[in-house]
């Protein structure tokens, strides 16, 4: 189509793919080379550059279409919502404990990953005054926080799992009851999701 034209005229291409997968369908992720190099394309509409989540520097425009545009807006990065983690997160919690009770270590790994980086890293980033990019650069920008991730990062076996996944909801308290903003807590699903995690660690022989 027109976007992939576009890209293959700037360089020379190798492959291009729009970006369904991060639901921007308008974003083209380009691989230029040789040598190797990333690119990411945007193609949007001059009136829908009001909608952004960073400052770009304008390079060429015809007159000034897209300056005026940016002018008068502002980019928003989209934060985390408590309120809809909250009403979640408990679920979850019972989610990943079992499939650590049936074995499916793999998939509670990947939901560890989940955790990170759609709940724990946004949260505590947004509390350090930083952007909620999940976990990327998080070692950089936030090293502390990155060094209390690591304990939600498993190896594929029971122990360790529900270990990680005990301290994903320890950190997840901590970074709740920092909220600057109130919200309602789910007490008894908290509880039961606690319980639960409990239950399969006494079953599997393990410690929480």
């Amino acid at each position: 189509n027109g976007a992939h034209r576009i890209a293959a005229e700037i360089a020379p291409l190798l492959v291009s793919f729009t970006g369904e997968h991060v639901g921007d369908p308008r974003l083209l992720i380009c691989l230029f080379g040789p040598p190797a190099l990333h690119v990411d394309l945007k193609f949007v509409k001059v009136q829908d550059a009001a909608n952004r989540v960073d400052e770009p520097v304008v390079l060429w425009e015809r007159e000034t279409a897209l300056s005026s545009v940016l002018r008068i807006s502002e980019a928003r990065y989209p934060t985390p919502a408590p309120q809809w983690i909250e009403d979640r997160f408990w679920v979850w919690i019972h989610y990943a404990a079992a499939k650590i009770g049936r074995g499916e270590n793999l998939e509670a790994s990947e939901f560890l990953s989940f955790l990170r980086t759609t709940v724990l890293a946004p949260l505590g980033l947004s509390q350090l005054g930083q952007r909620p990019s999940g976990v990327r650069r998080v070692e950089q920008i936030a090293p502390q926080l990155a060094r209390e991730l690591e304990q939600t990062v498993a190896a594929l076996d029971s122990q360790s799992l529900i270990h990680s996944l005990g301290m994903a909801v320890a950190i997840y308290r901590r970074m709740r009851d920092q909220l600057e903003i109130p919200i309602s807590r789910h007490n008894a699903a908290e509880l039961a999701a606690i319980d639960y995690l409990a239950q399969v660690a006494r079953k599997l022989g393990v410690s929480l």
